[in-house]
């Protein structure tokens, strides 16, 4: 069994085809997902897609890094309403994104941390997004980091030093399609951190792993993710996807 830990099933690329996608995810062993939110606009069209497949997908609910604009204090708002009325698995996706704007970065650091603190009024993991942001993102984490401090590092596309200091505030590292590609990086140094500190992620529509690349992503393509790190760490797909997948559990307790 394979796990997506961040997959963006609800988004409108999926419109046309979305069961056949979802069957072809099950065709290849992948049965649980995980769902990152963005903003409010996507918020219905989340639990539609949980109400289809109530079994399979696990929602988190939090405000995305590039969606904090002027209104960013509704849009906390409106999260923060949400978790009253209902149970998610995680705050996500939070954190910091300098590669679009670099001028919101202040207000972008604010909605985090508030962000970190409702995660850990419910006891639960955040998931991050950083792009171009790791020296910013640590600097929060840094004032965040206690025994509640938990979670995923979605995406990770940084150096084996940024990897080890993720894992020192109680990180997971999120491995997808990047891990495929030539210049991804993260190739050259994966097995040299402990398996037992990573999970599995497509981050659907995006990043698709090659042969894919640049085309749309999918749920599916996870077994070519789960492939290339097995050949990484030279051990079996199946003793991939077994231990990705007990991280997952003890990431999100399901």
């Amino acid at each position: 069994m394979l796990t997506d830990t961040h997959t963006h099933l609800y988004s409108e690329a999926f419109d046309e085809d979305r069961i056949e996608m979802m069957q072809r995810a099950f065709e290849v062993g992948v049965k649980r997902f995980f769902i990152p939110a963005i903003d409010s606009t996507y918020t219905e069209a989340m639990f539609e897609l949980e109400k289809n497949y109530p079994e399979e997908v696990h929602l988190m609910m939090g405000l995305h890094p590039t969606s904090v604009k002027e209104n960013y204090k509704e849009e906390l708002a409106h999260v923060e309403s949400l978790f009253e009325e209902r149970k998610f698995i995680a705050v996500g996706e939070i954190g910091i994104d300098l590669y679009w704007d670099t001028s919101t970065l202040e207000i972008q650091k604010e909605a985090f941390r508030r962000q970190i603190k409702l995660a850990k009024k419910y006891q639960l993991p955040i998931v991050i997004h950083c792009r171009e942001s790791f020296d910013e993102i640590f600097e929060v984490l840094e004032t965040e980091k206690d025994d509640q401090l938990f979670g995923i590092f979605h995406c990770f596309t940084g150096t084996v030093e940024q990897a080890k200091k993720a894992i020192g505030f109680n990180m997971k590292l999120g491995i997808g399609g990047v891990v495929t590609f030539k210049n991804g990086k993260i190739d050259t140094f994966l097995n040299e951190i402990d398996i037992k500190h990573i999970v599995l992620e497509t981050d659907s529509p995006y990043l698709s792993p090659v042969p894919y690349r640049g085309k749309r992503n999918e749920s599916s393509y996870l077994s070519l993710v789960c492939k290339k790190v097995a050949e990484l760490y030279n051990i079996s797909e199946e003793e991939v996807a077994r231990i990705t997948t007990e991280n997952s559990k003890e990431v999100f307790g399901i």
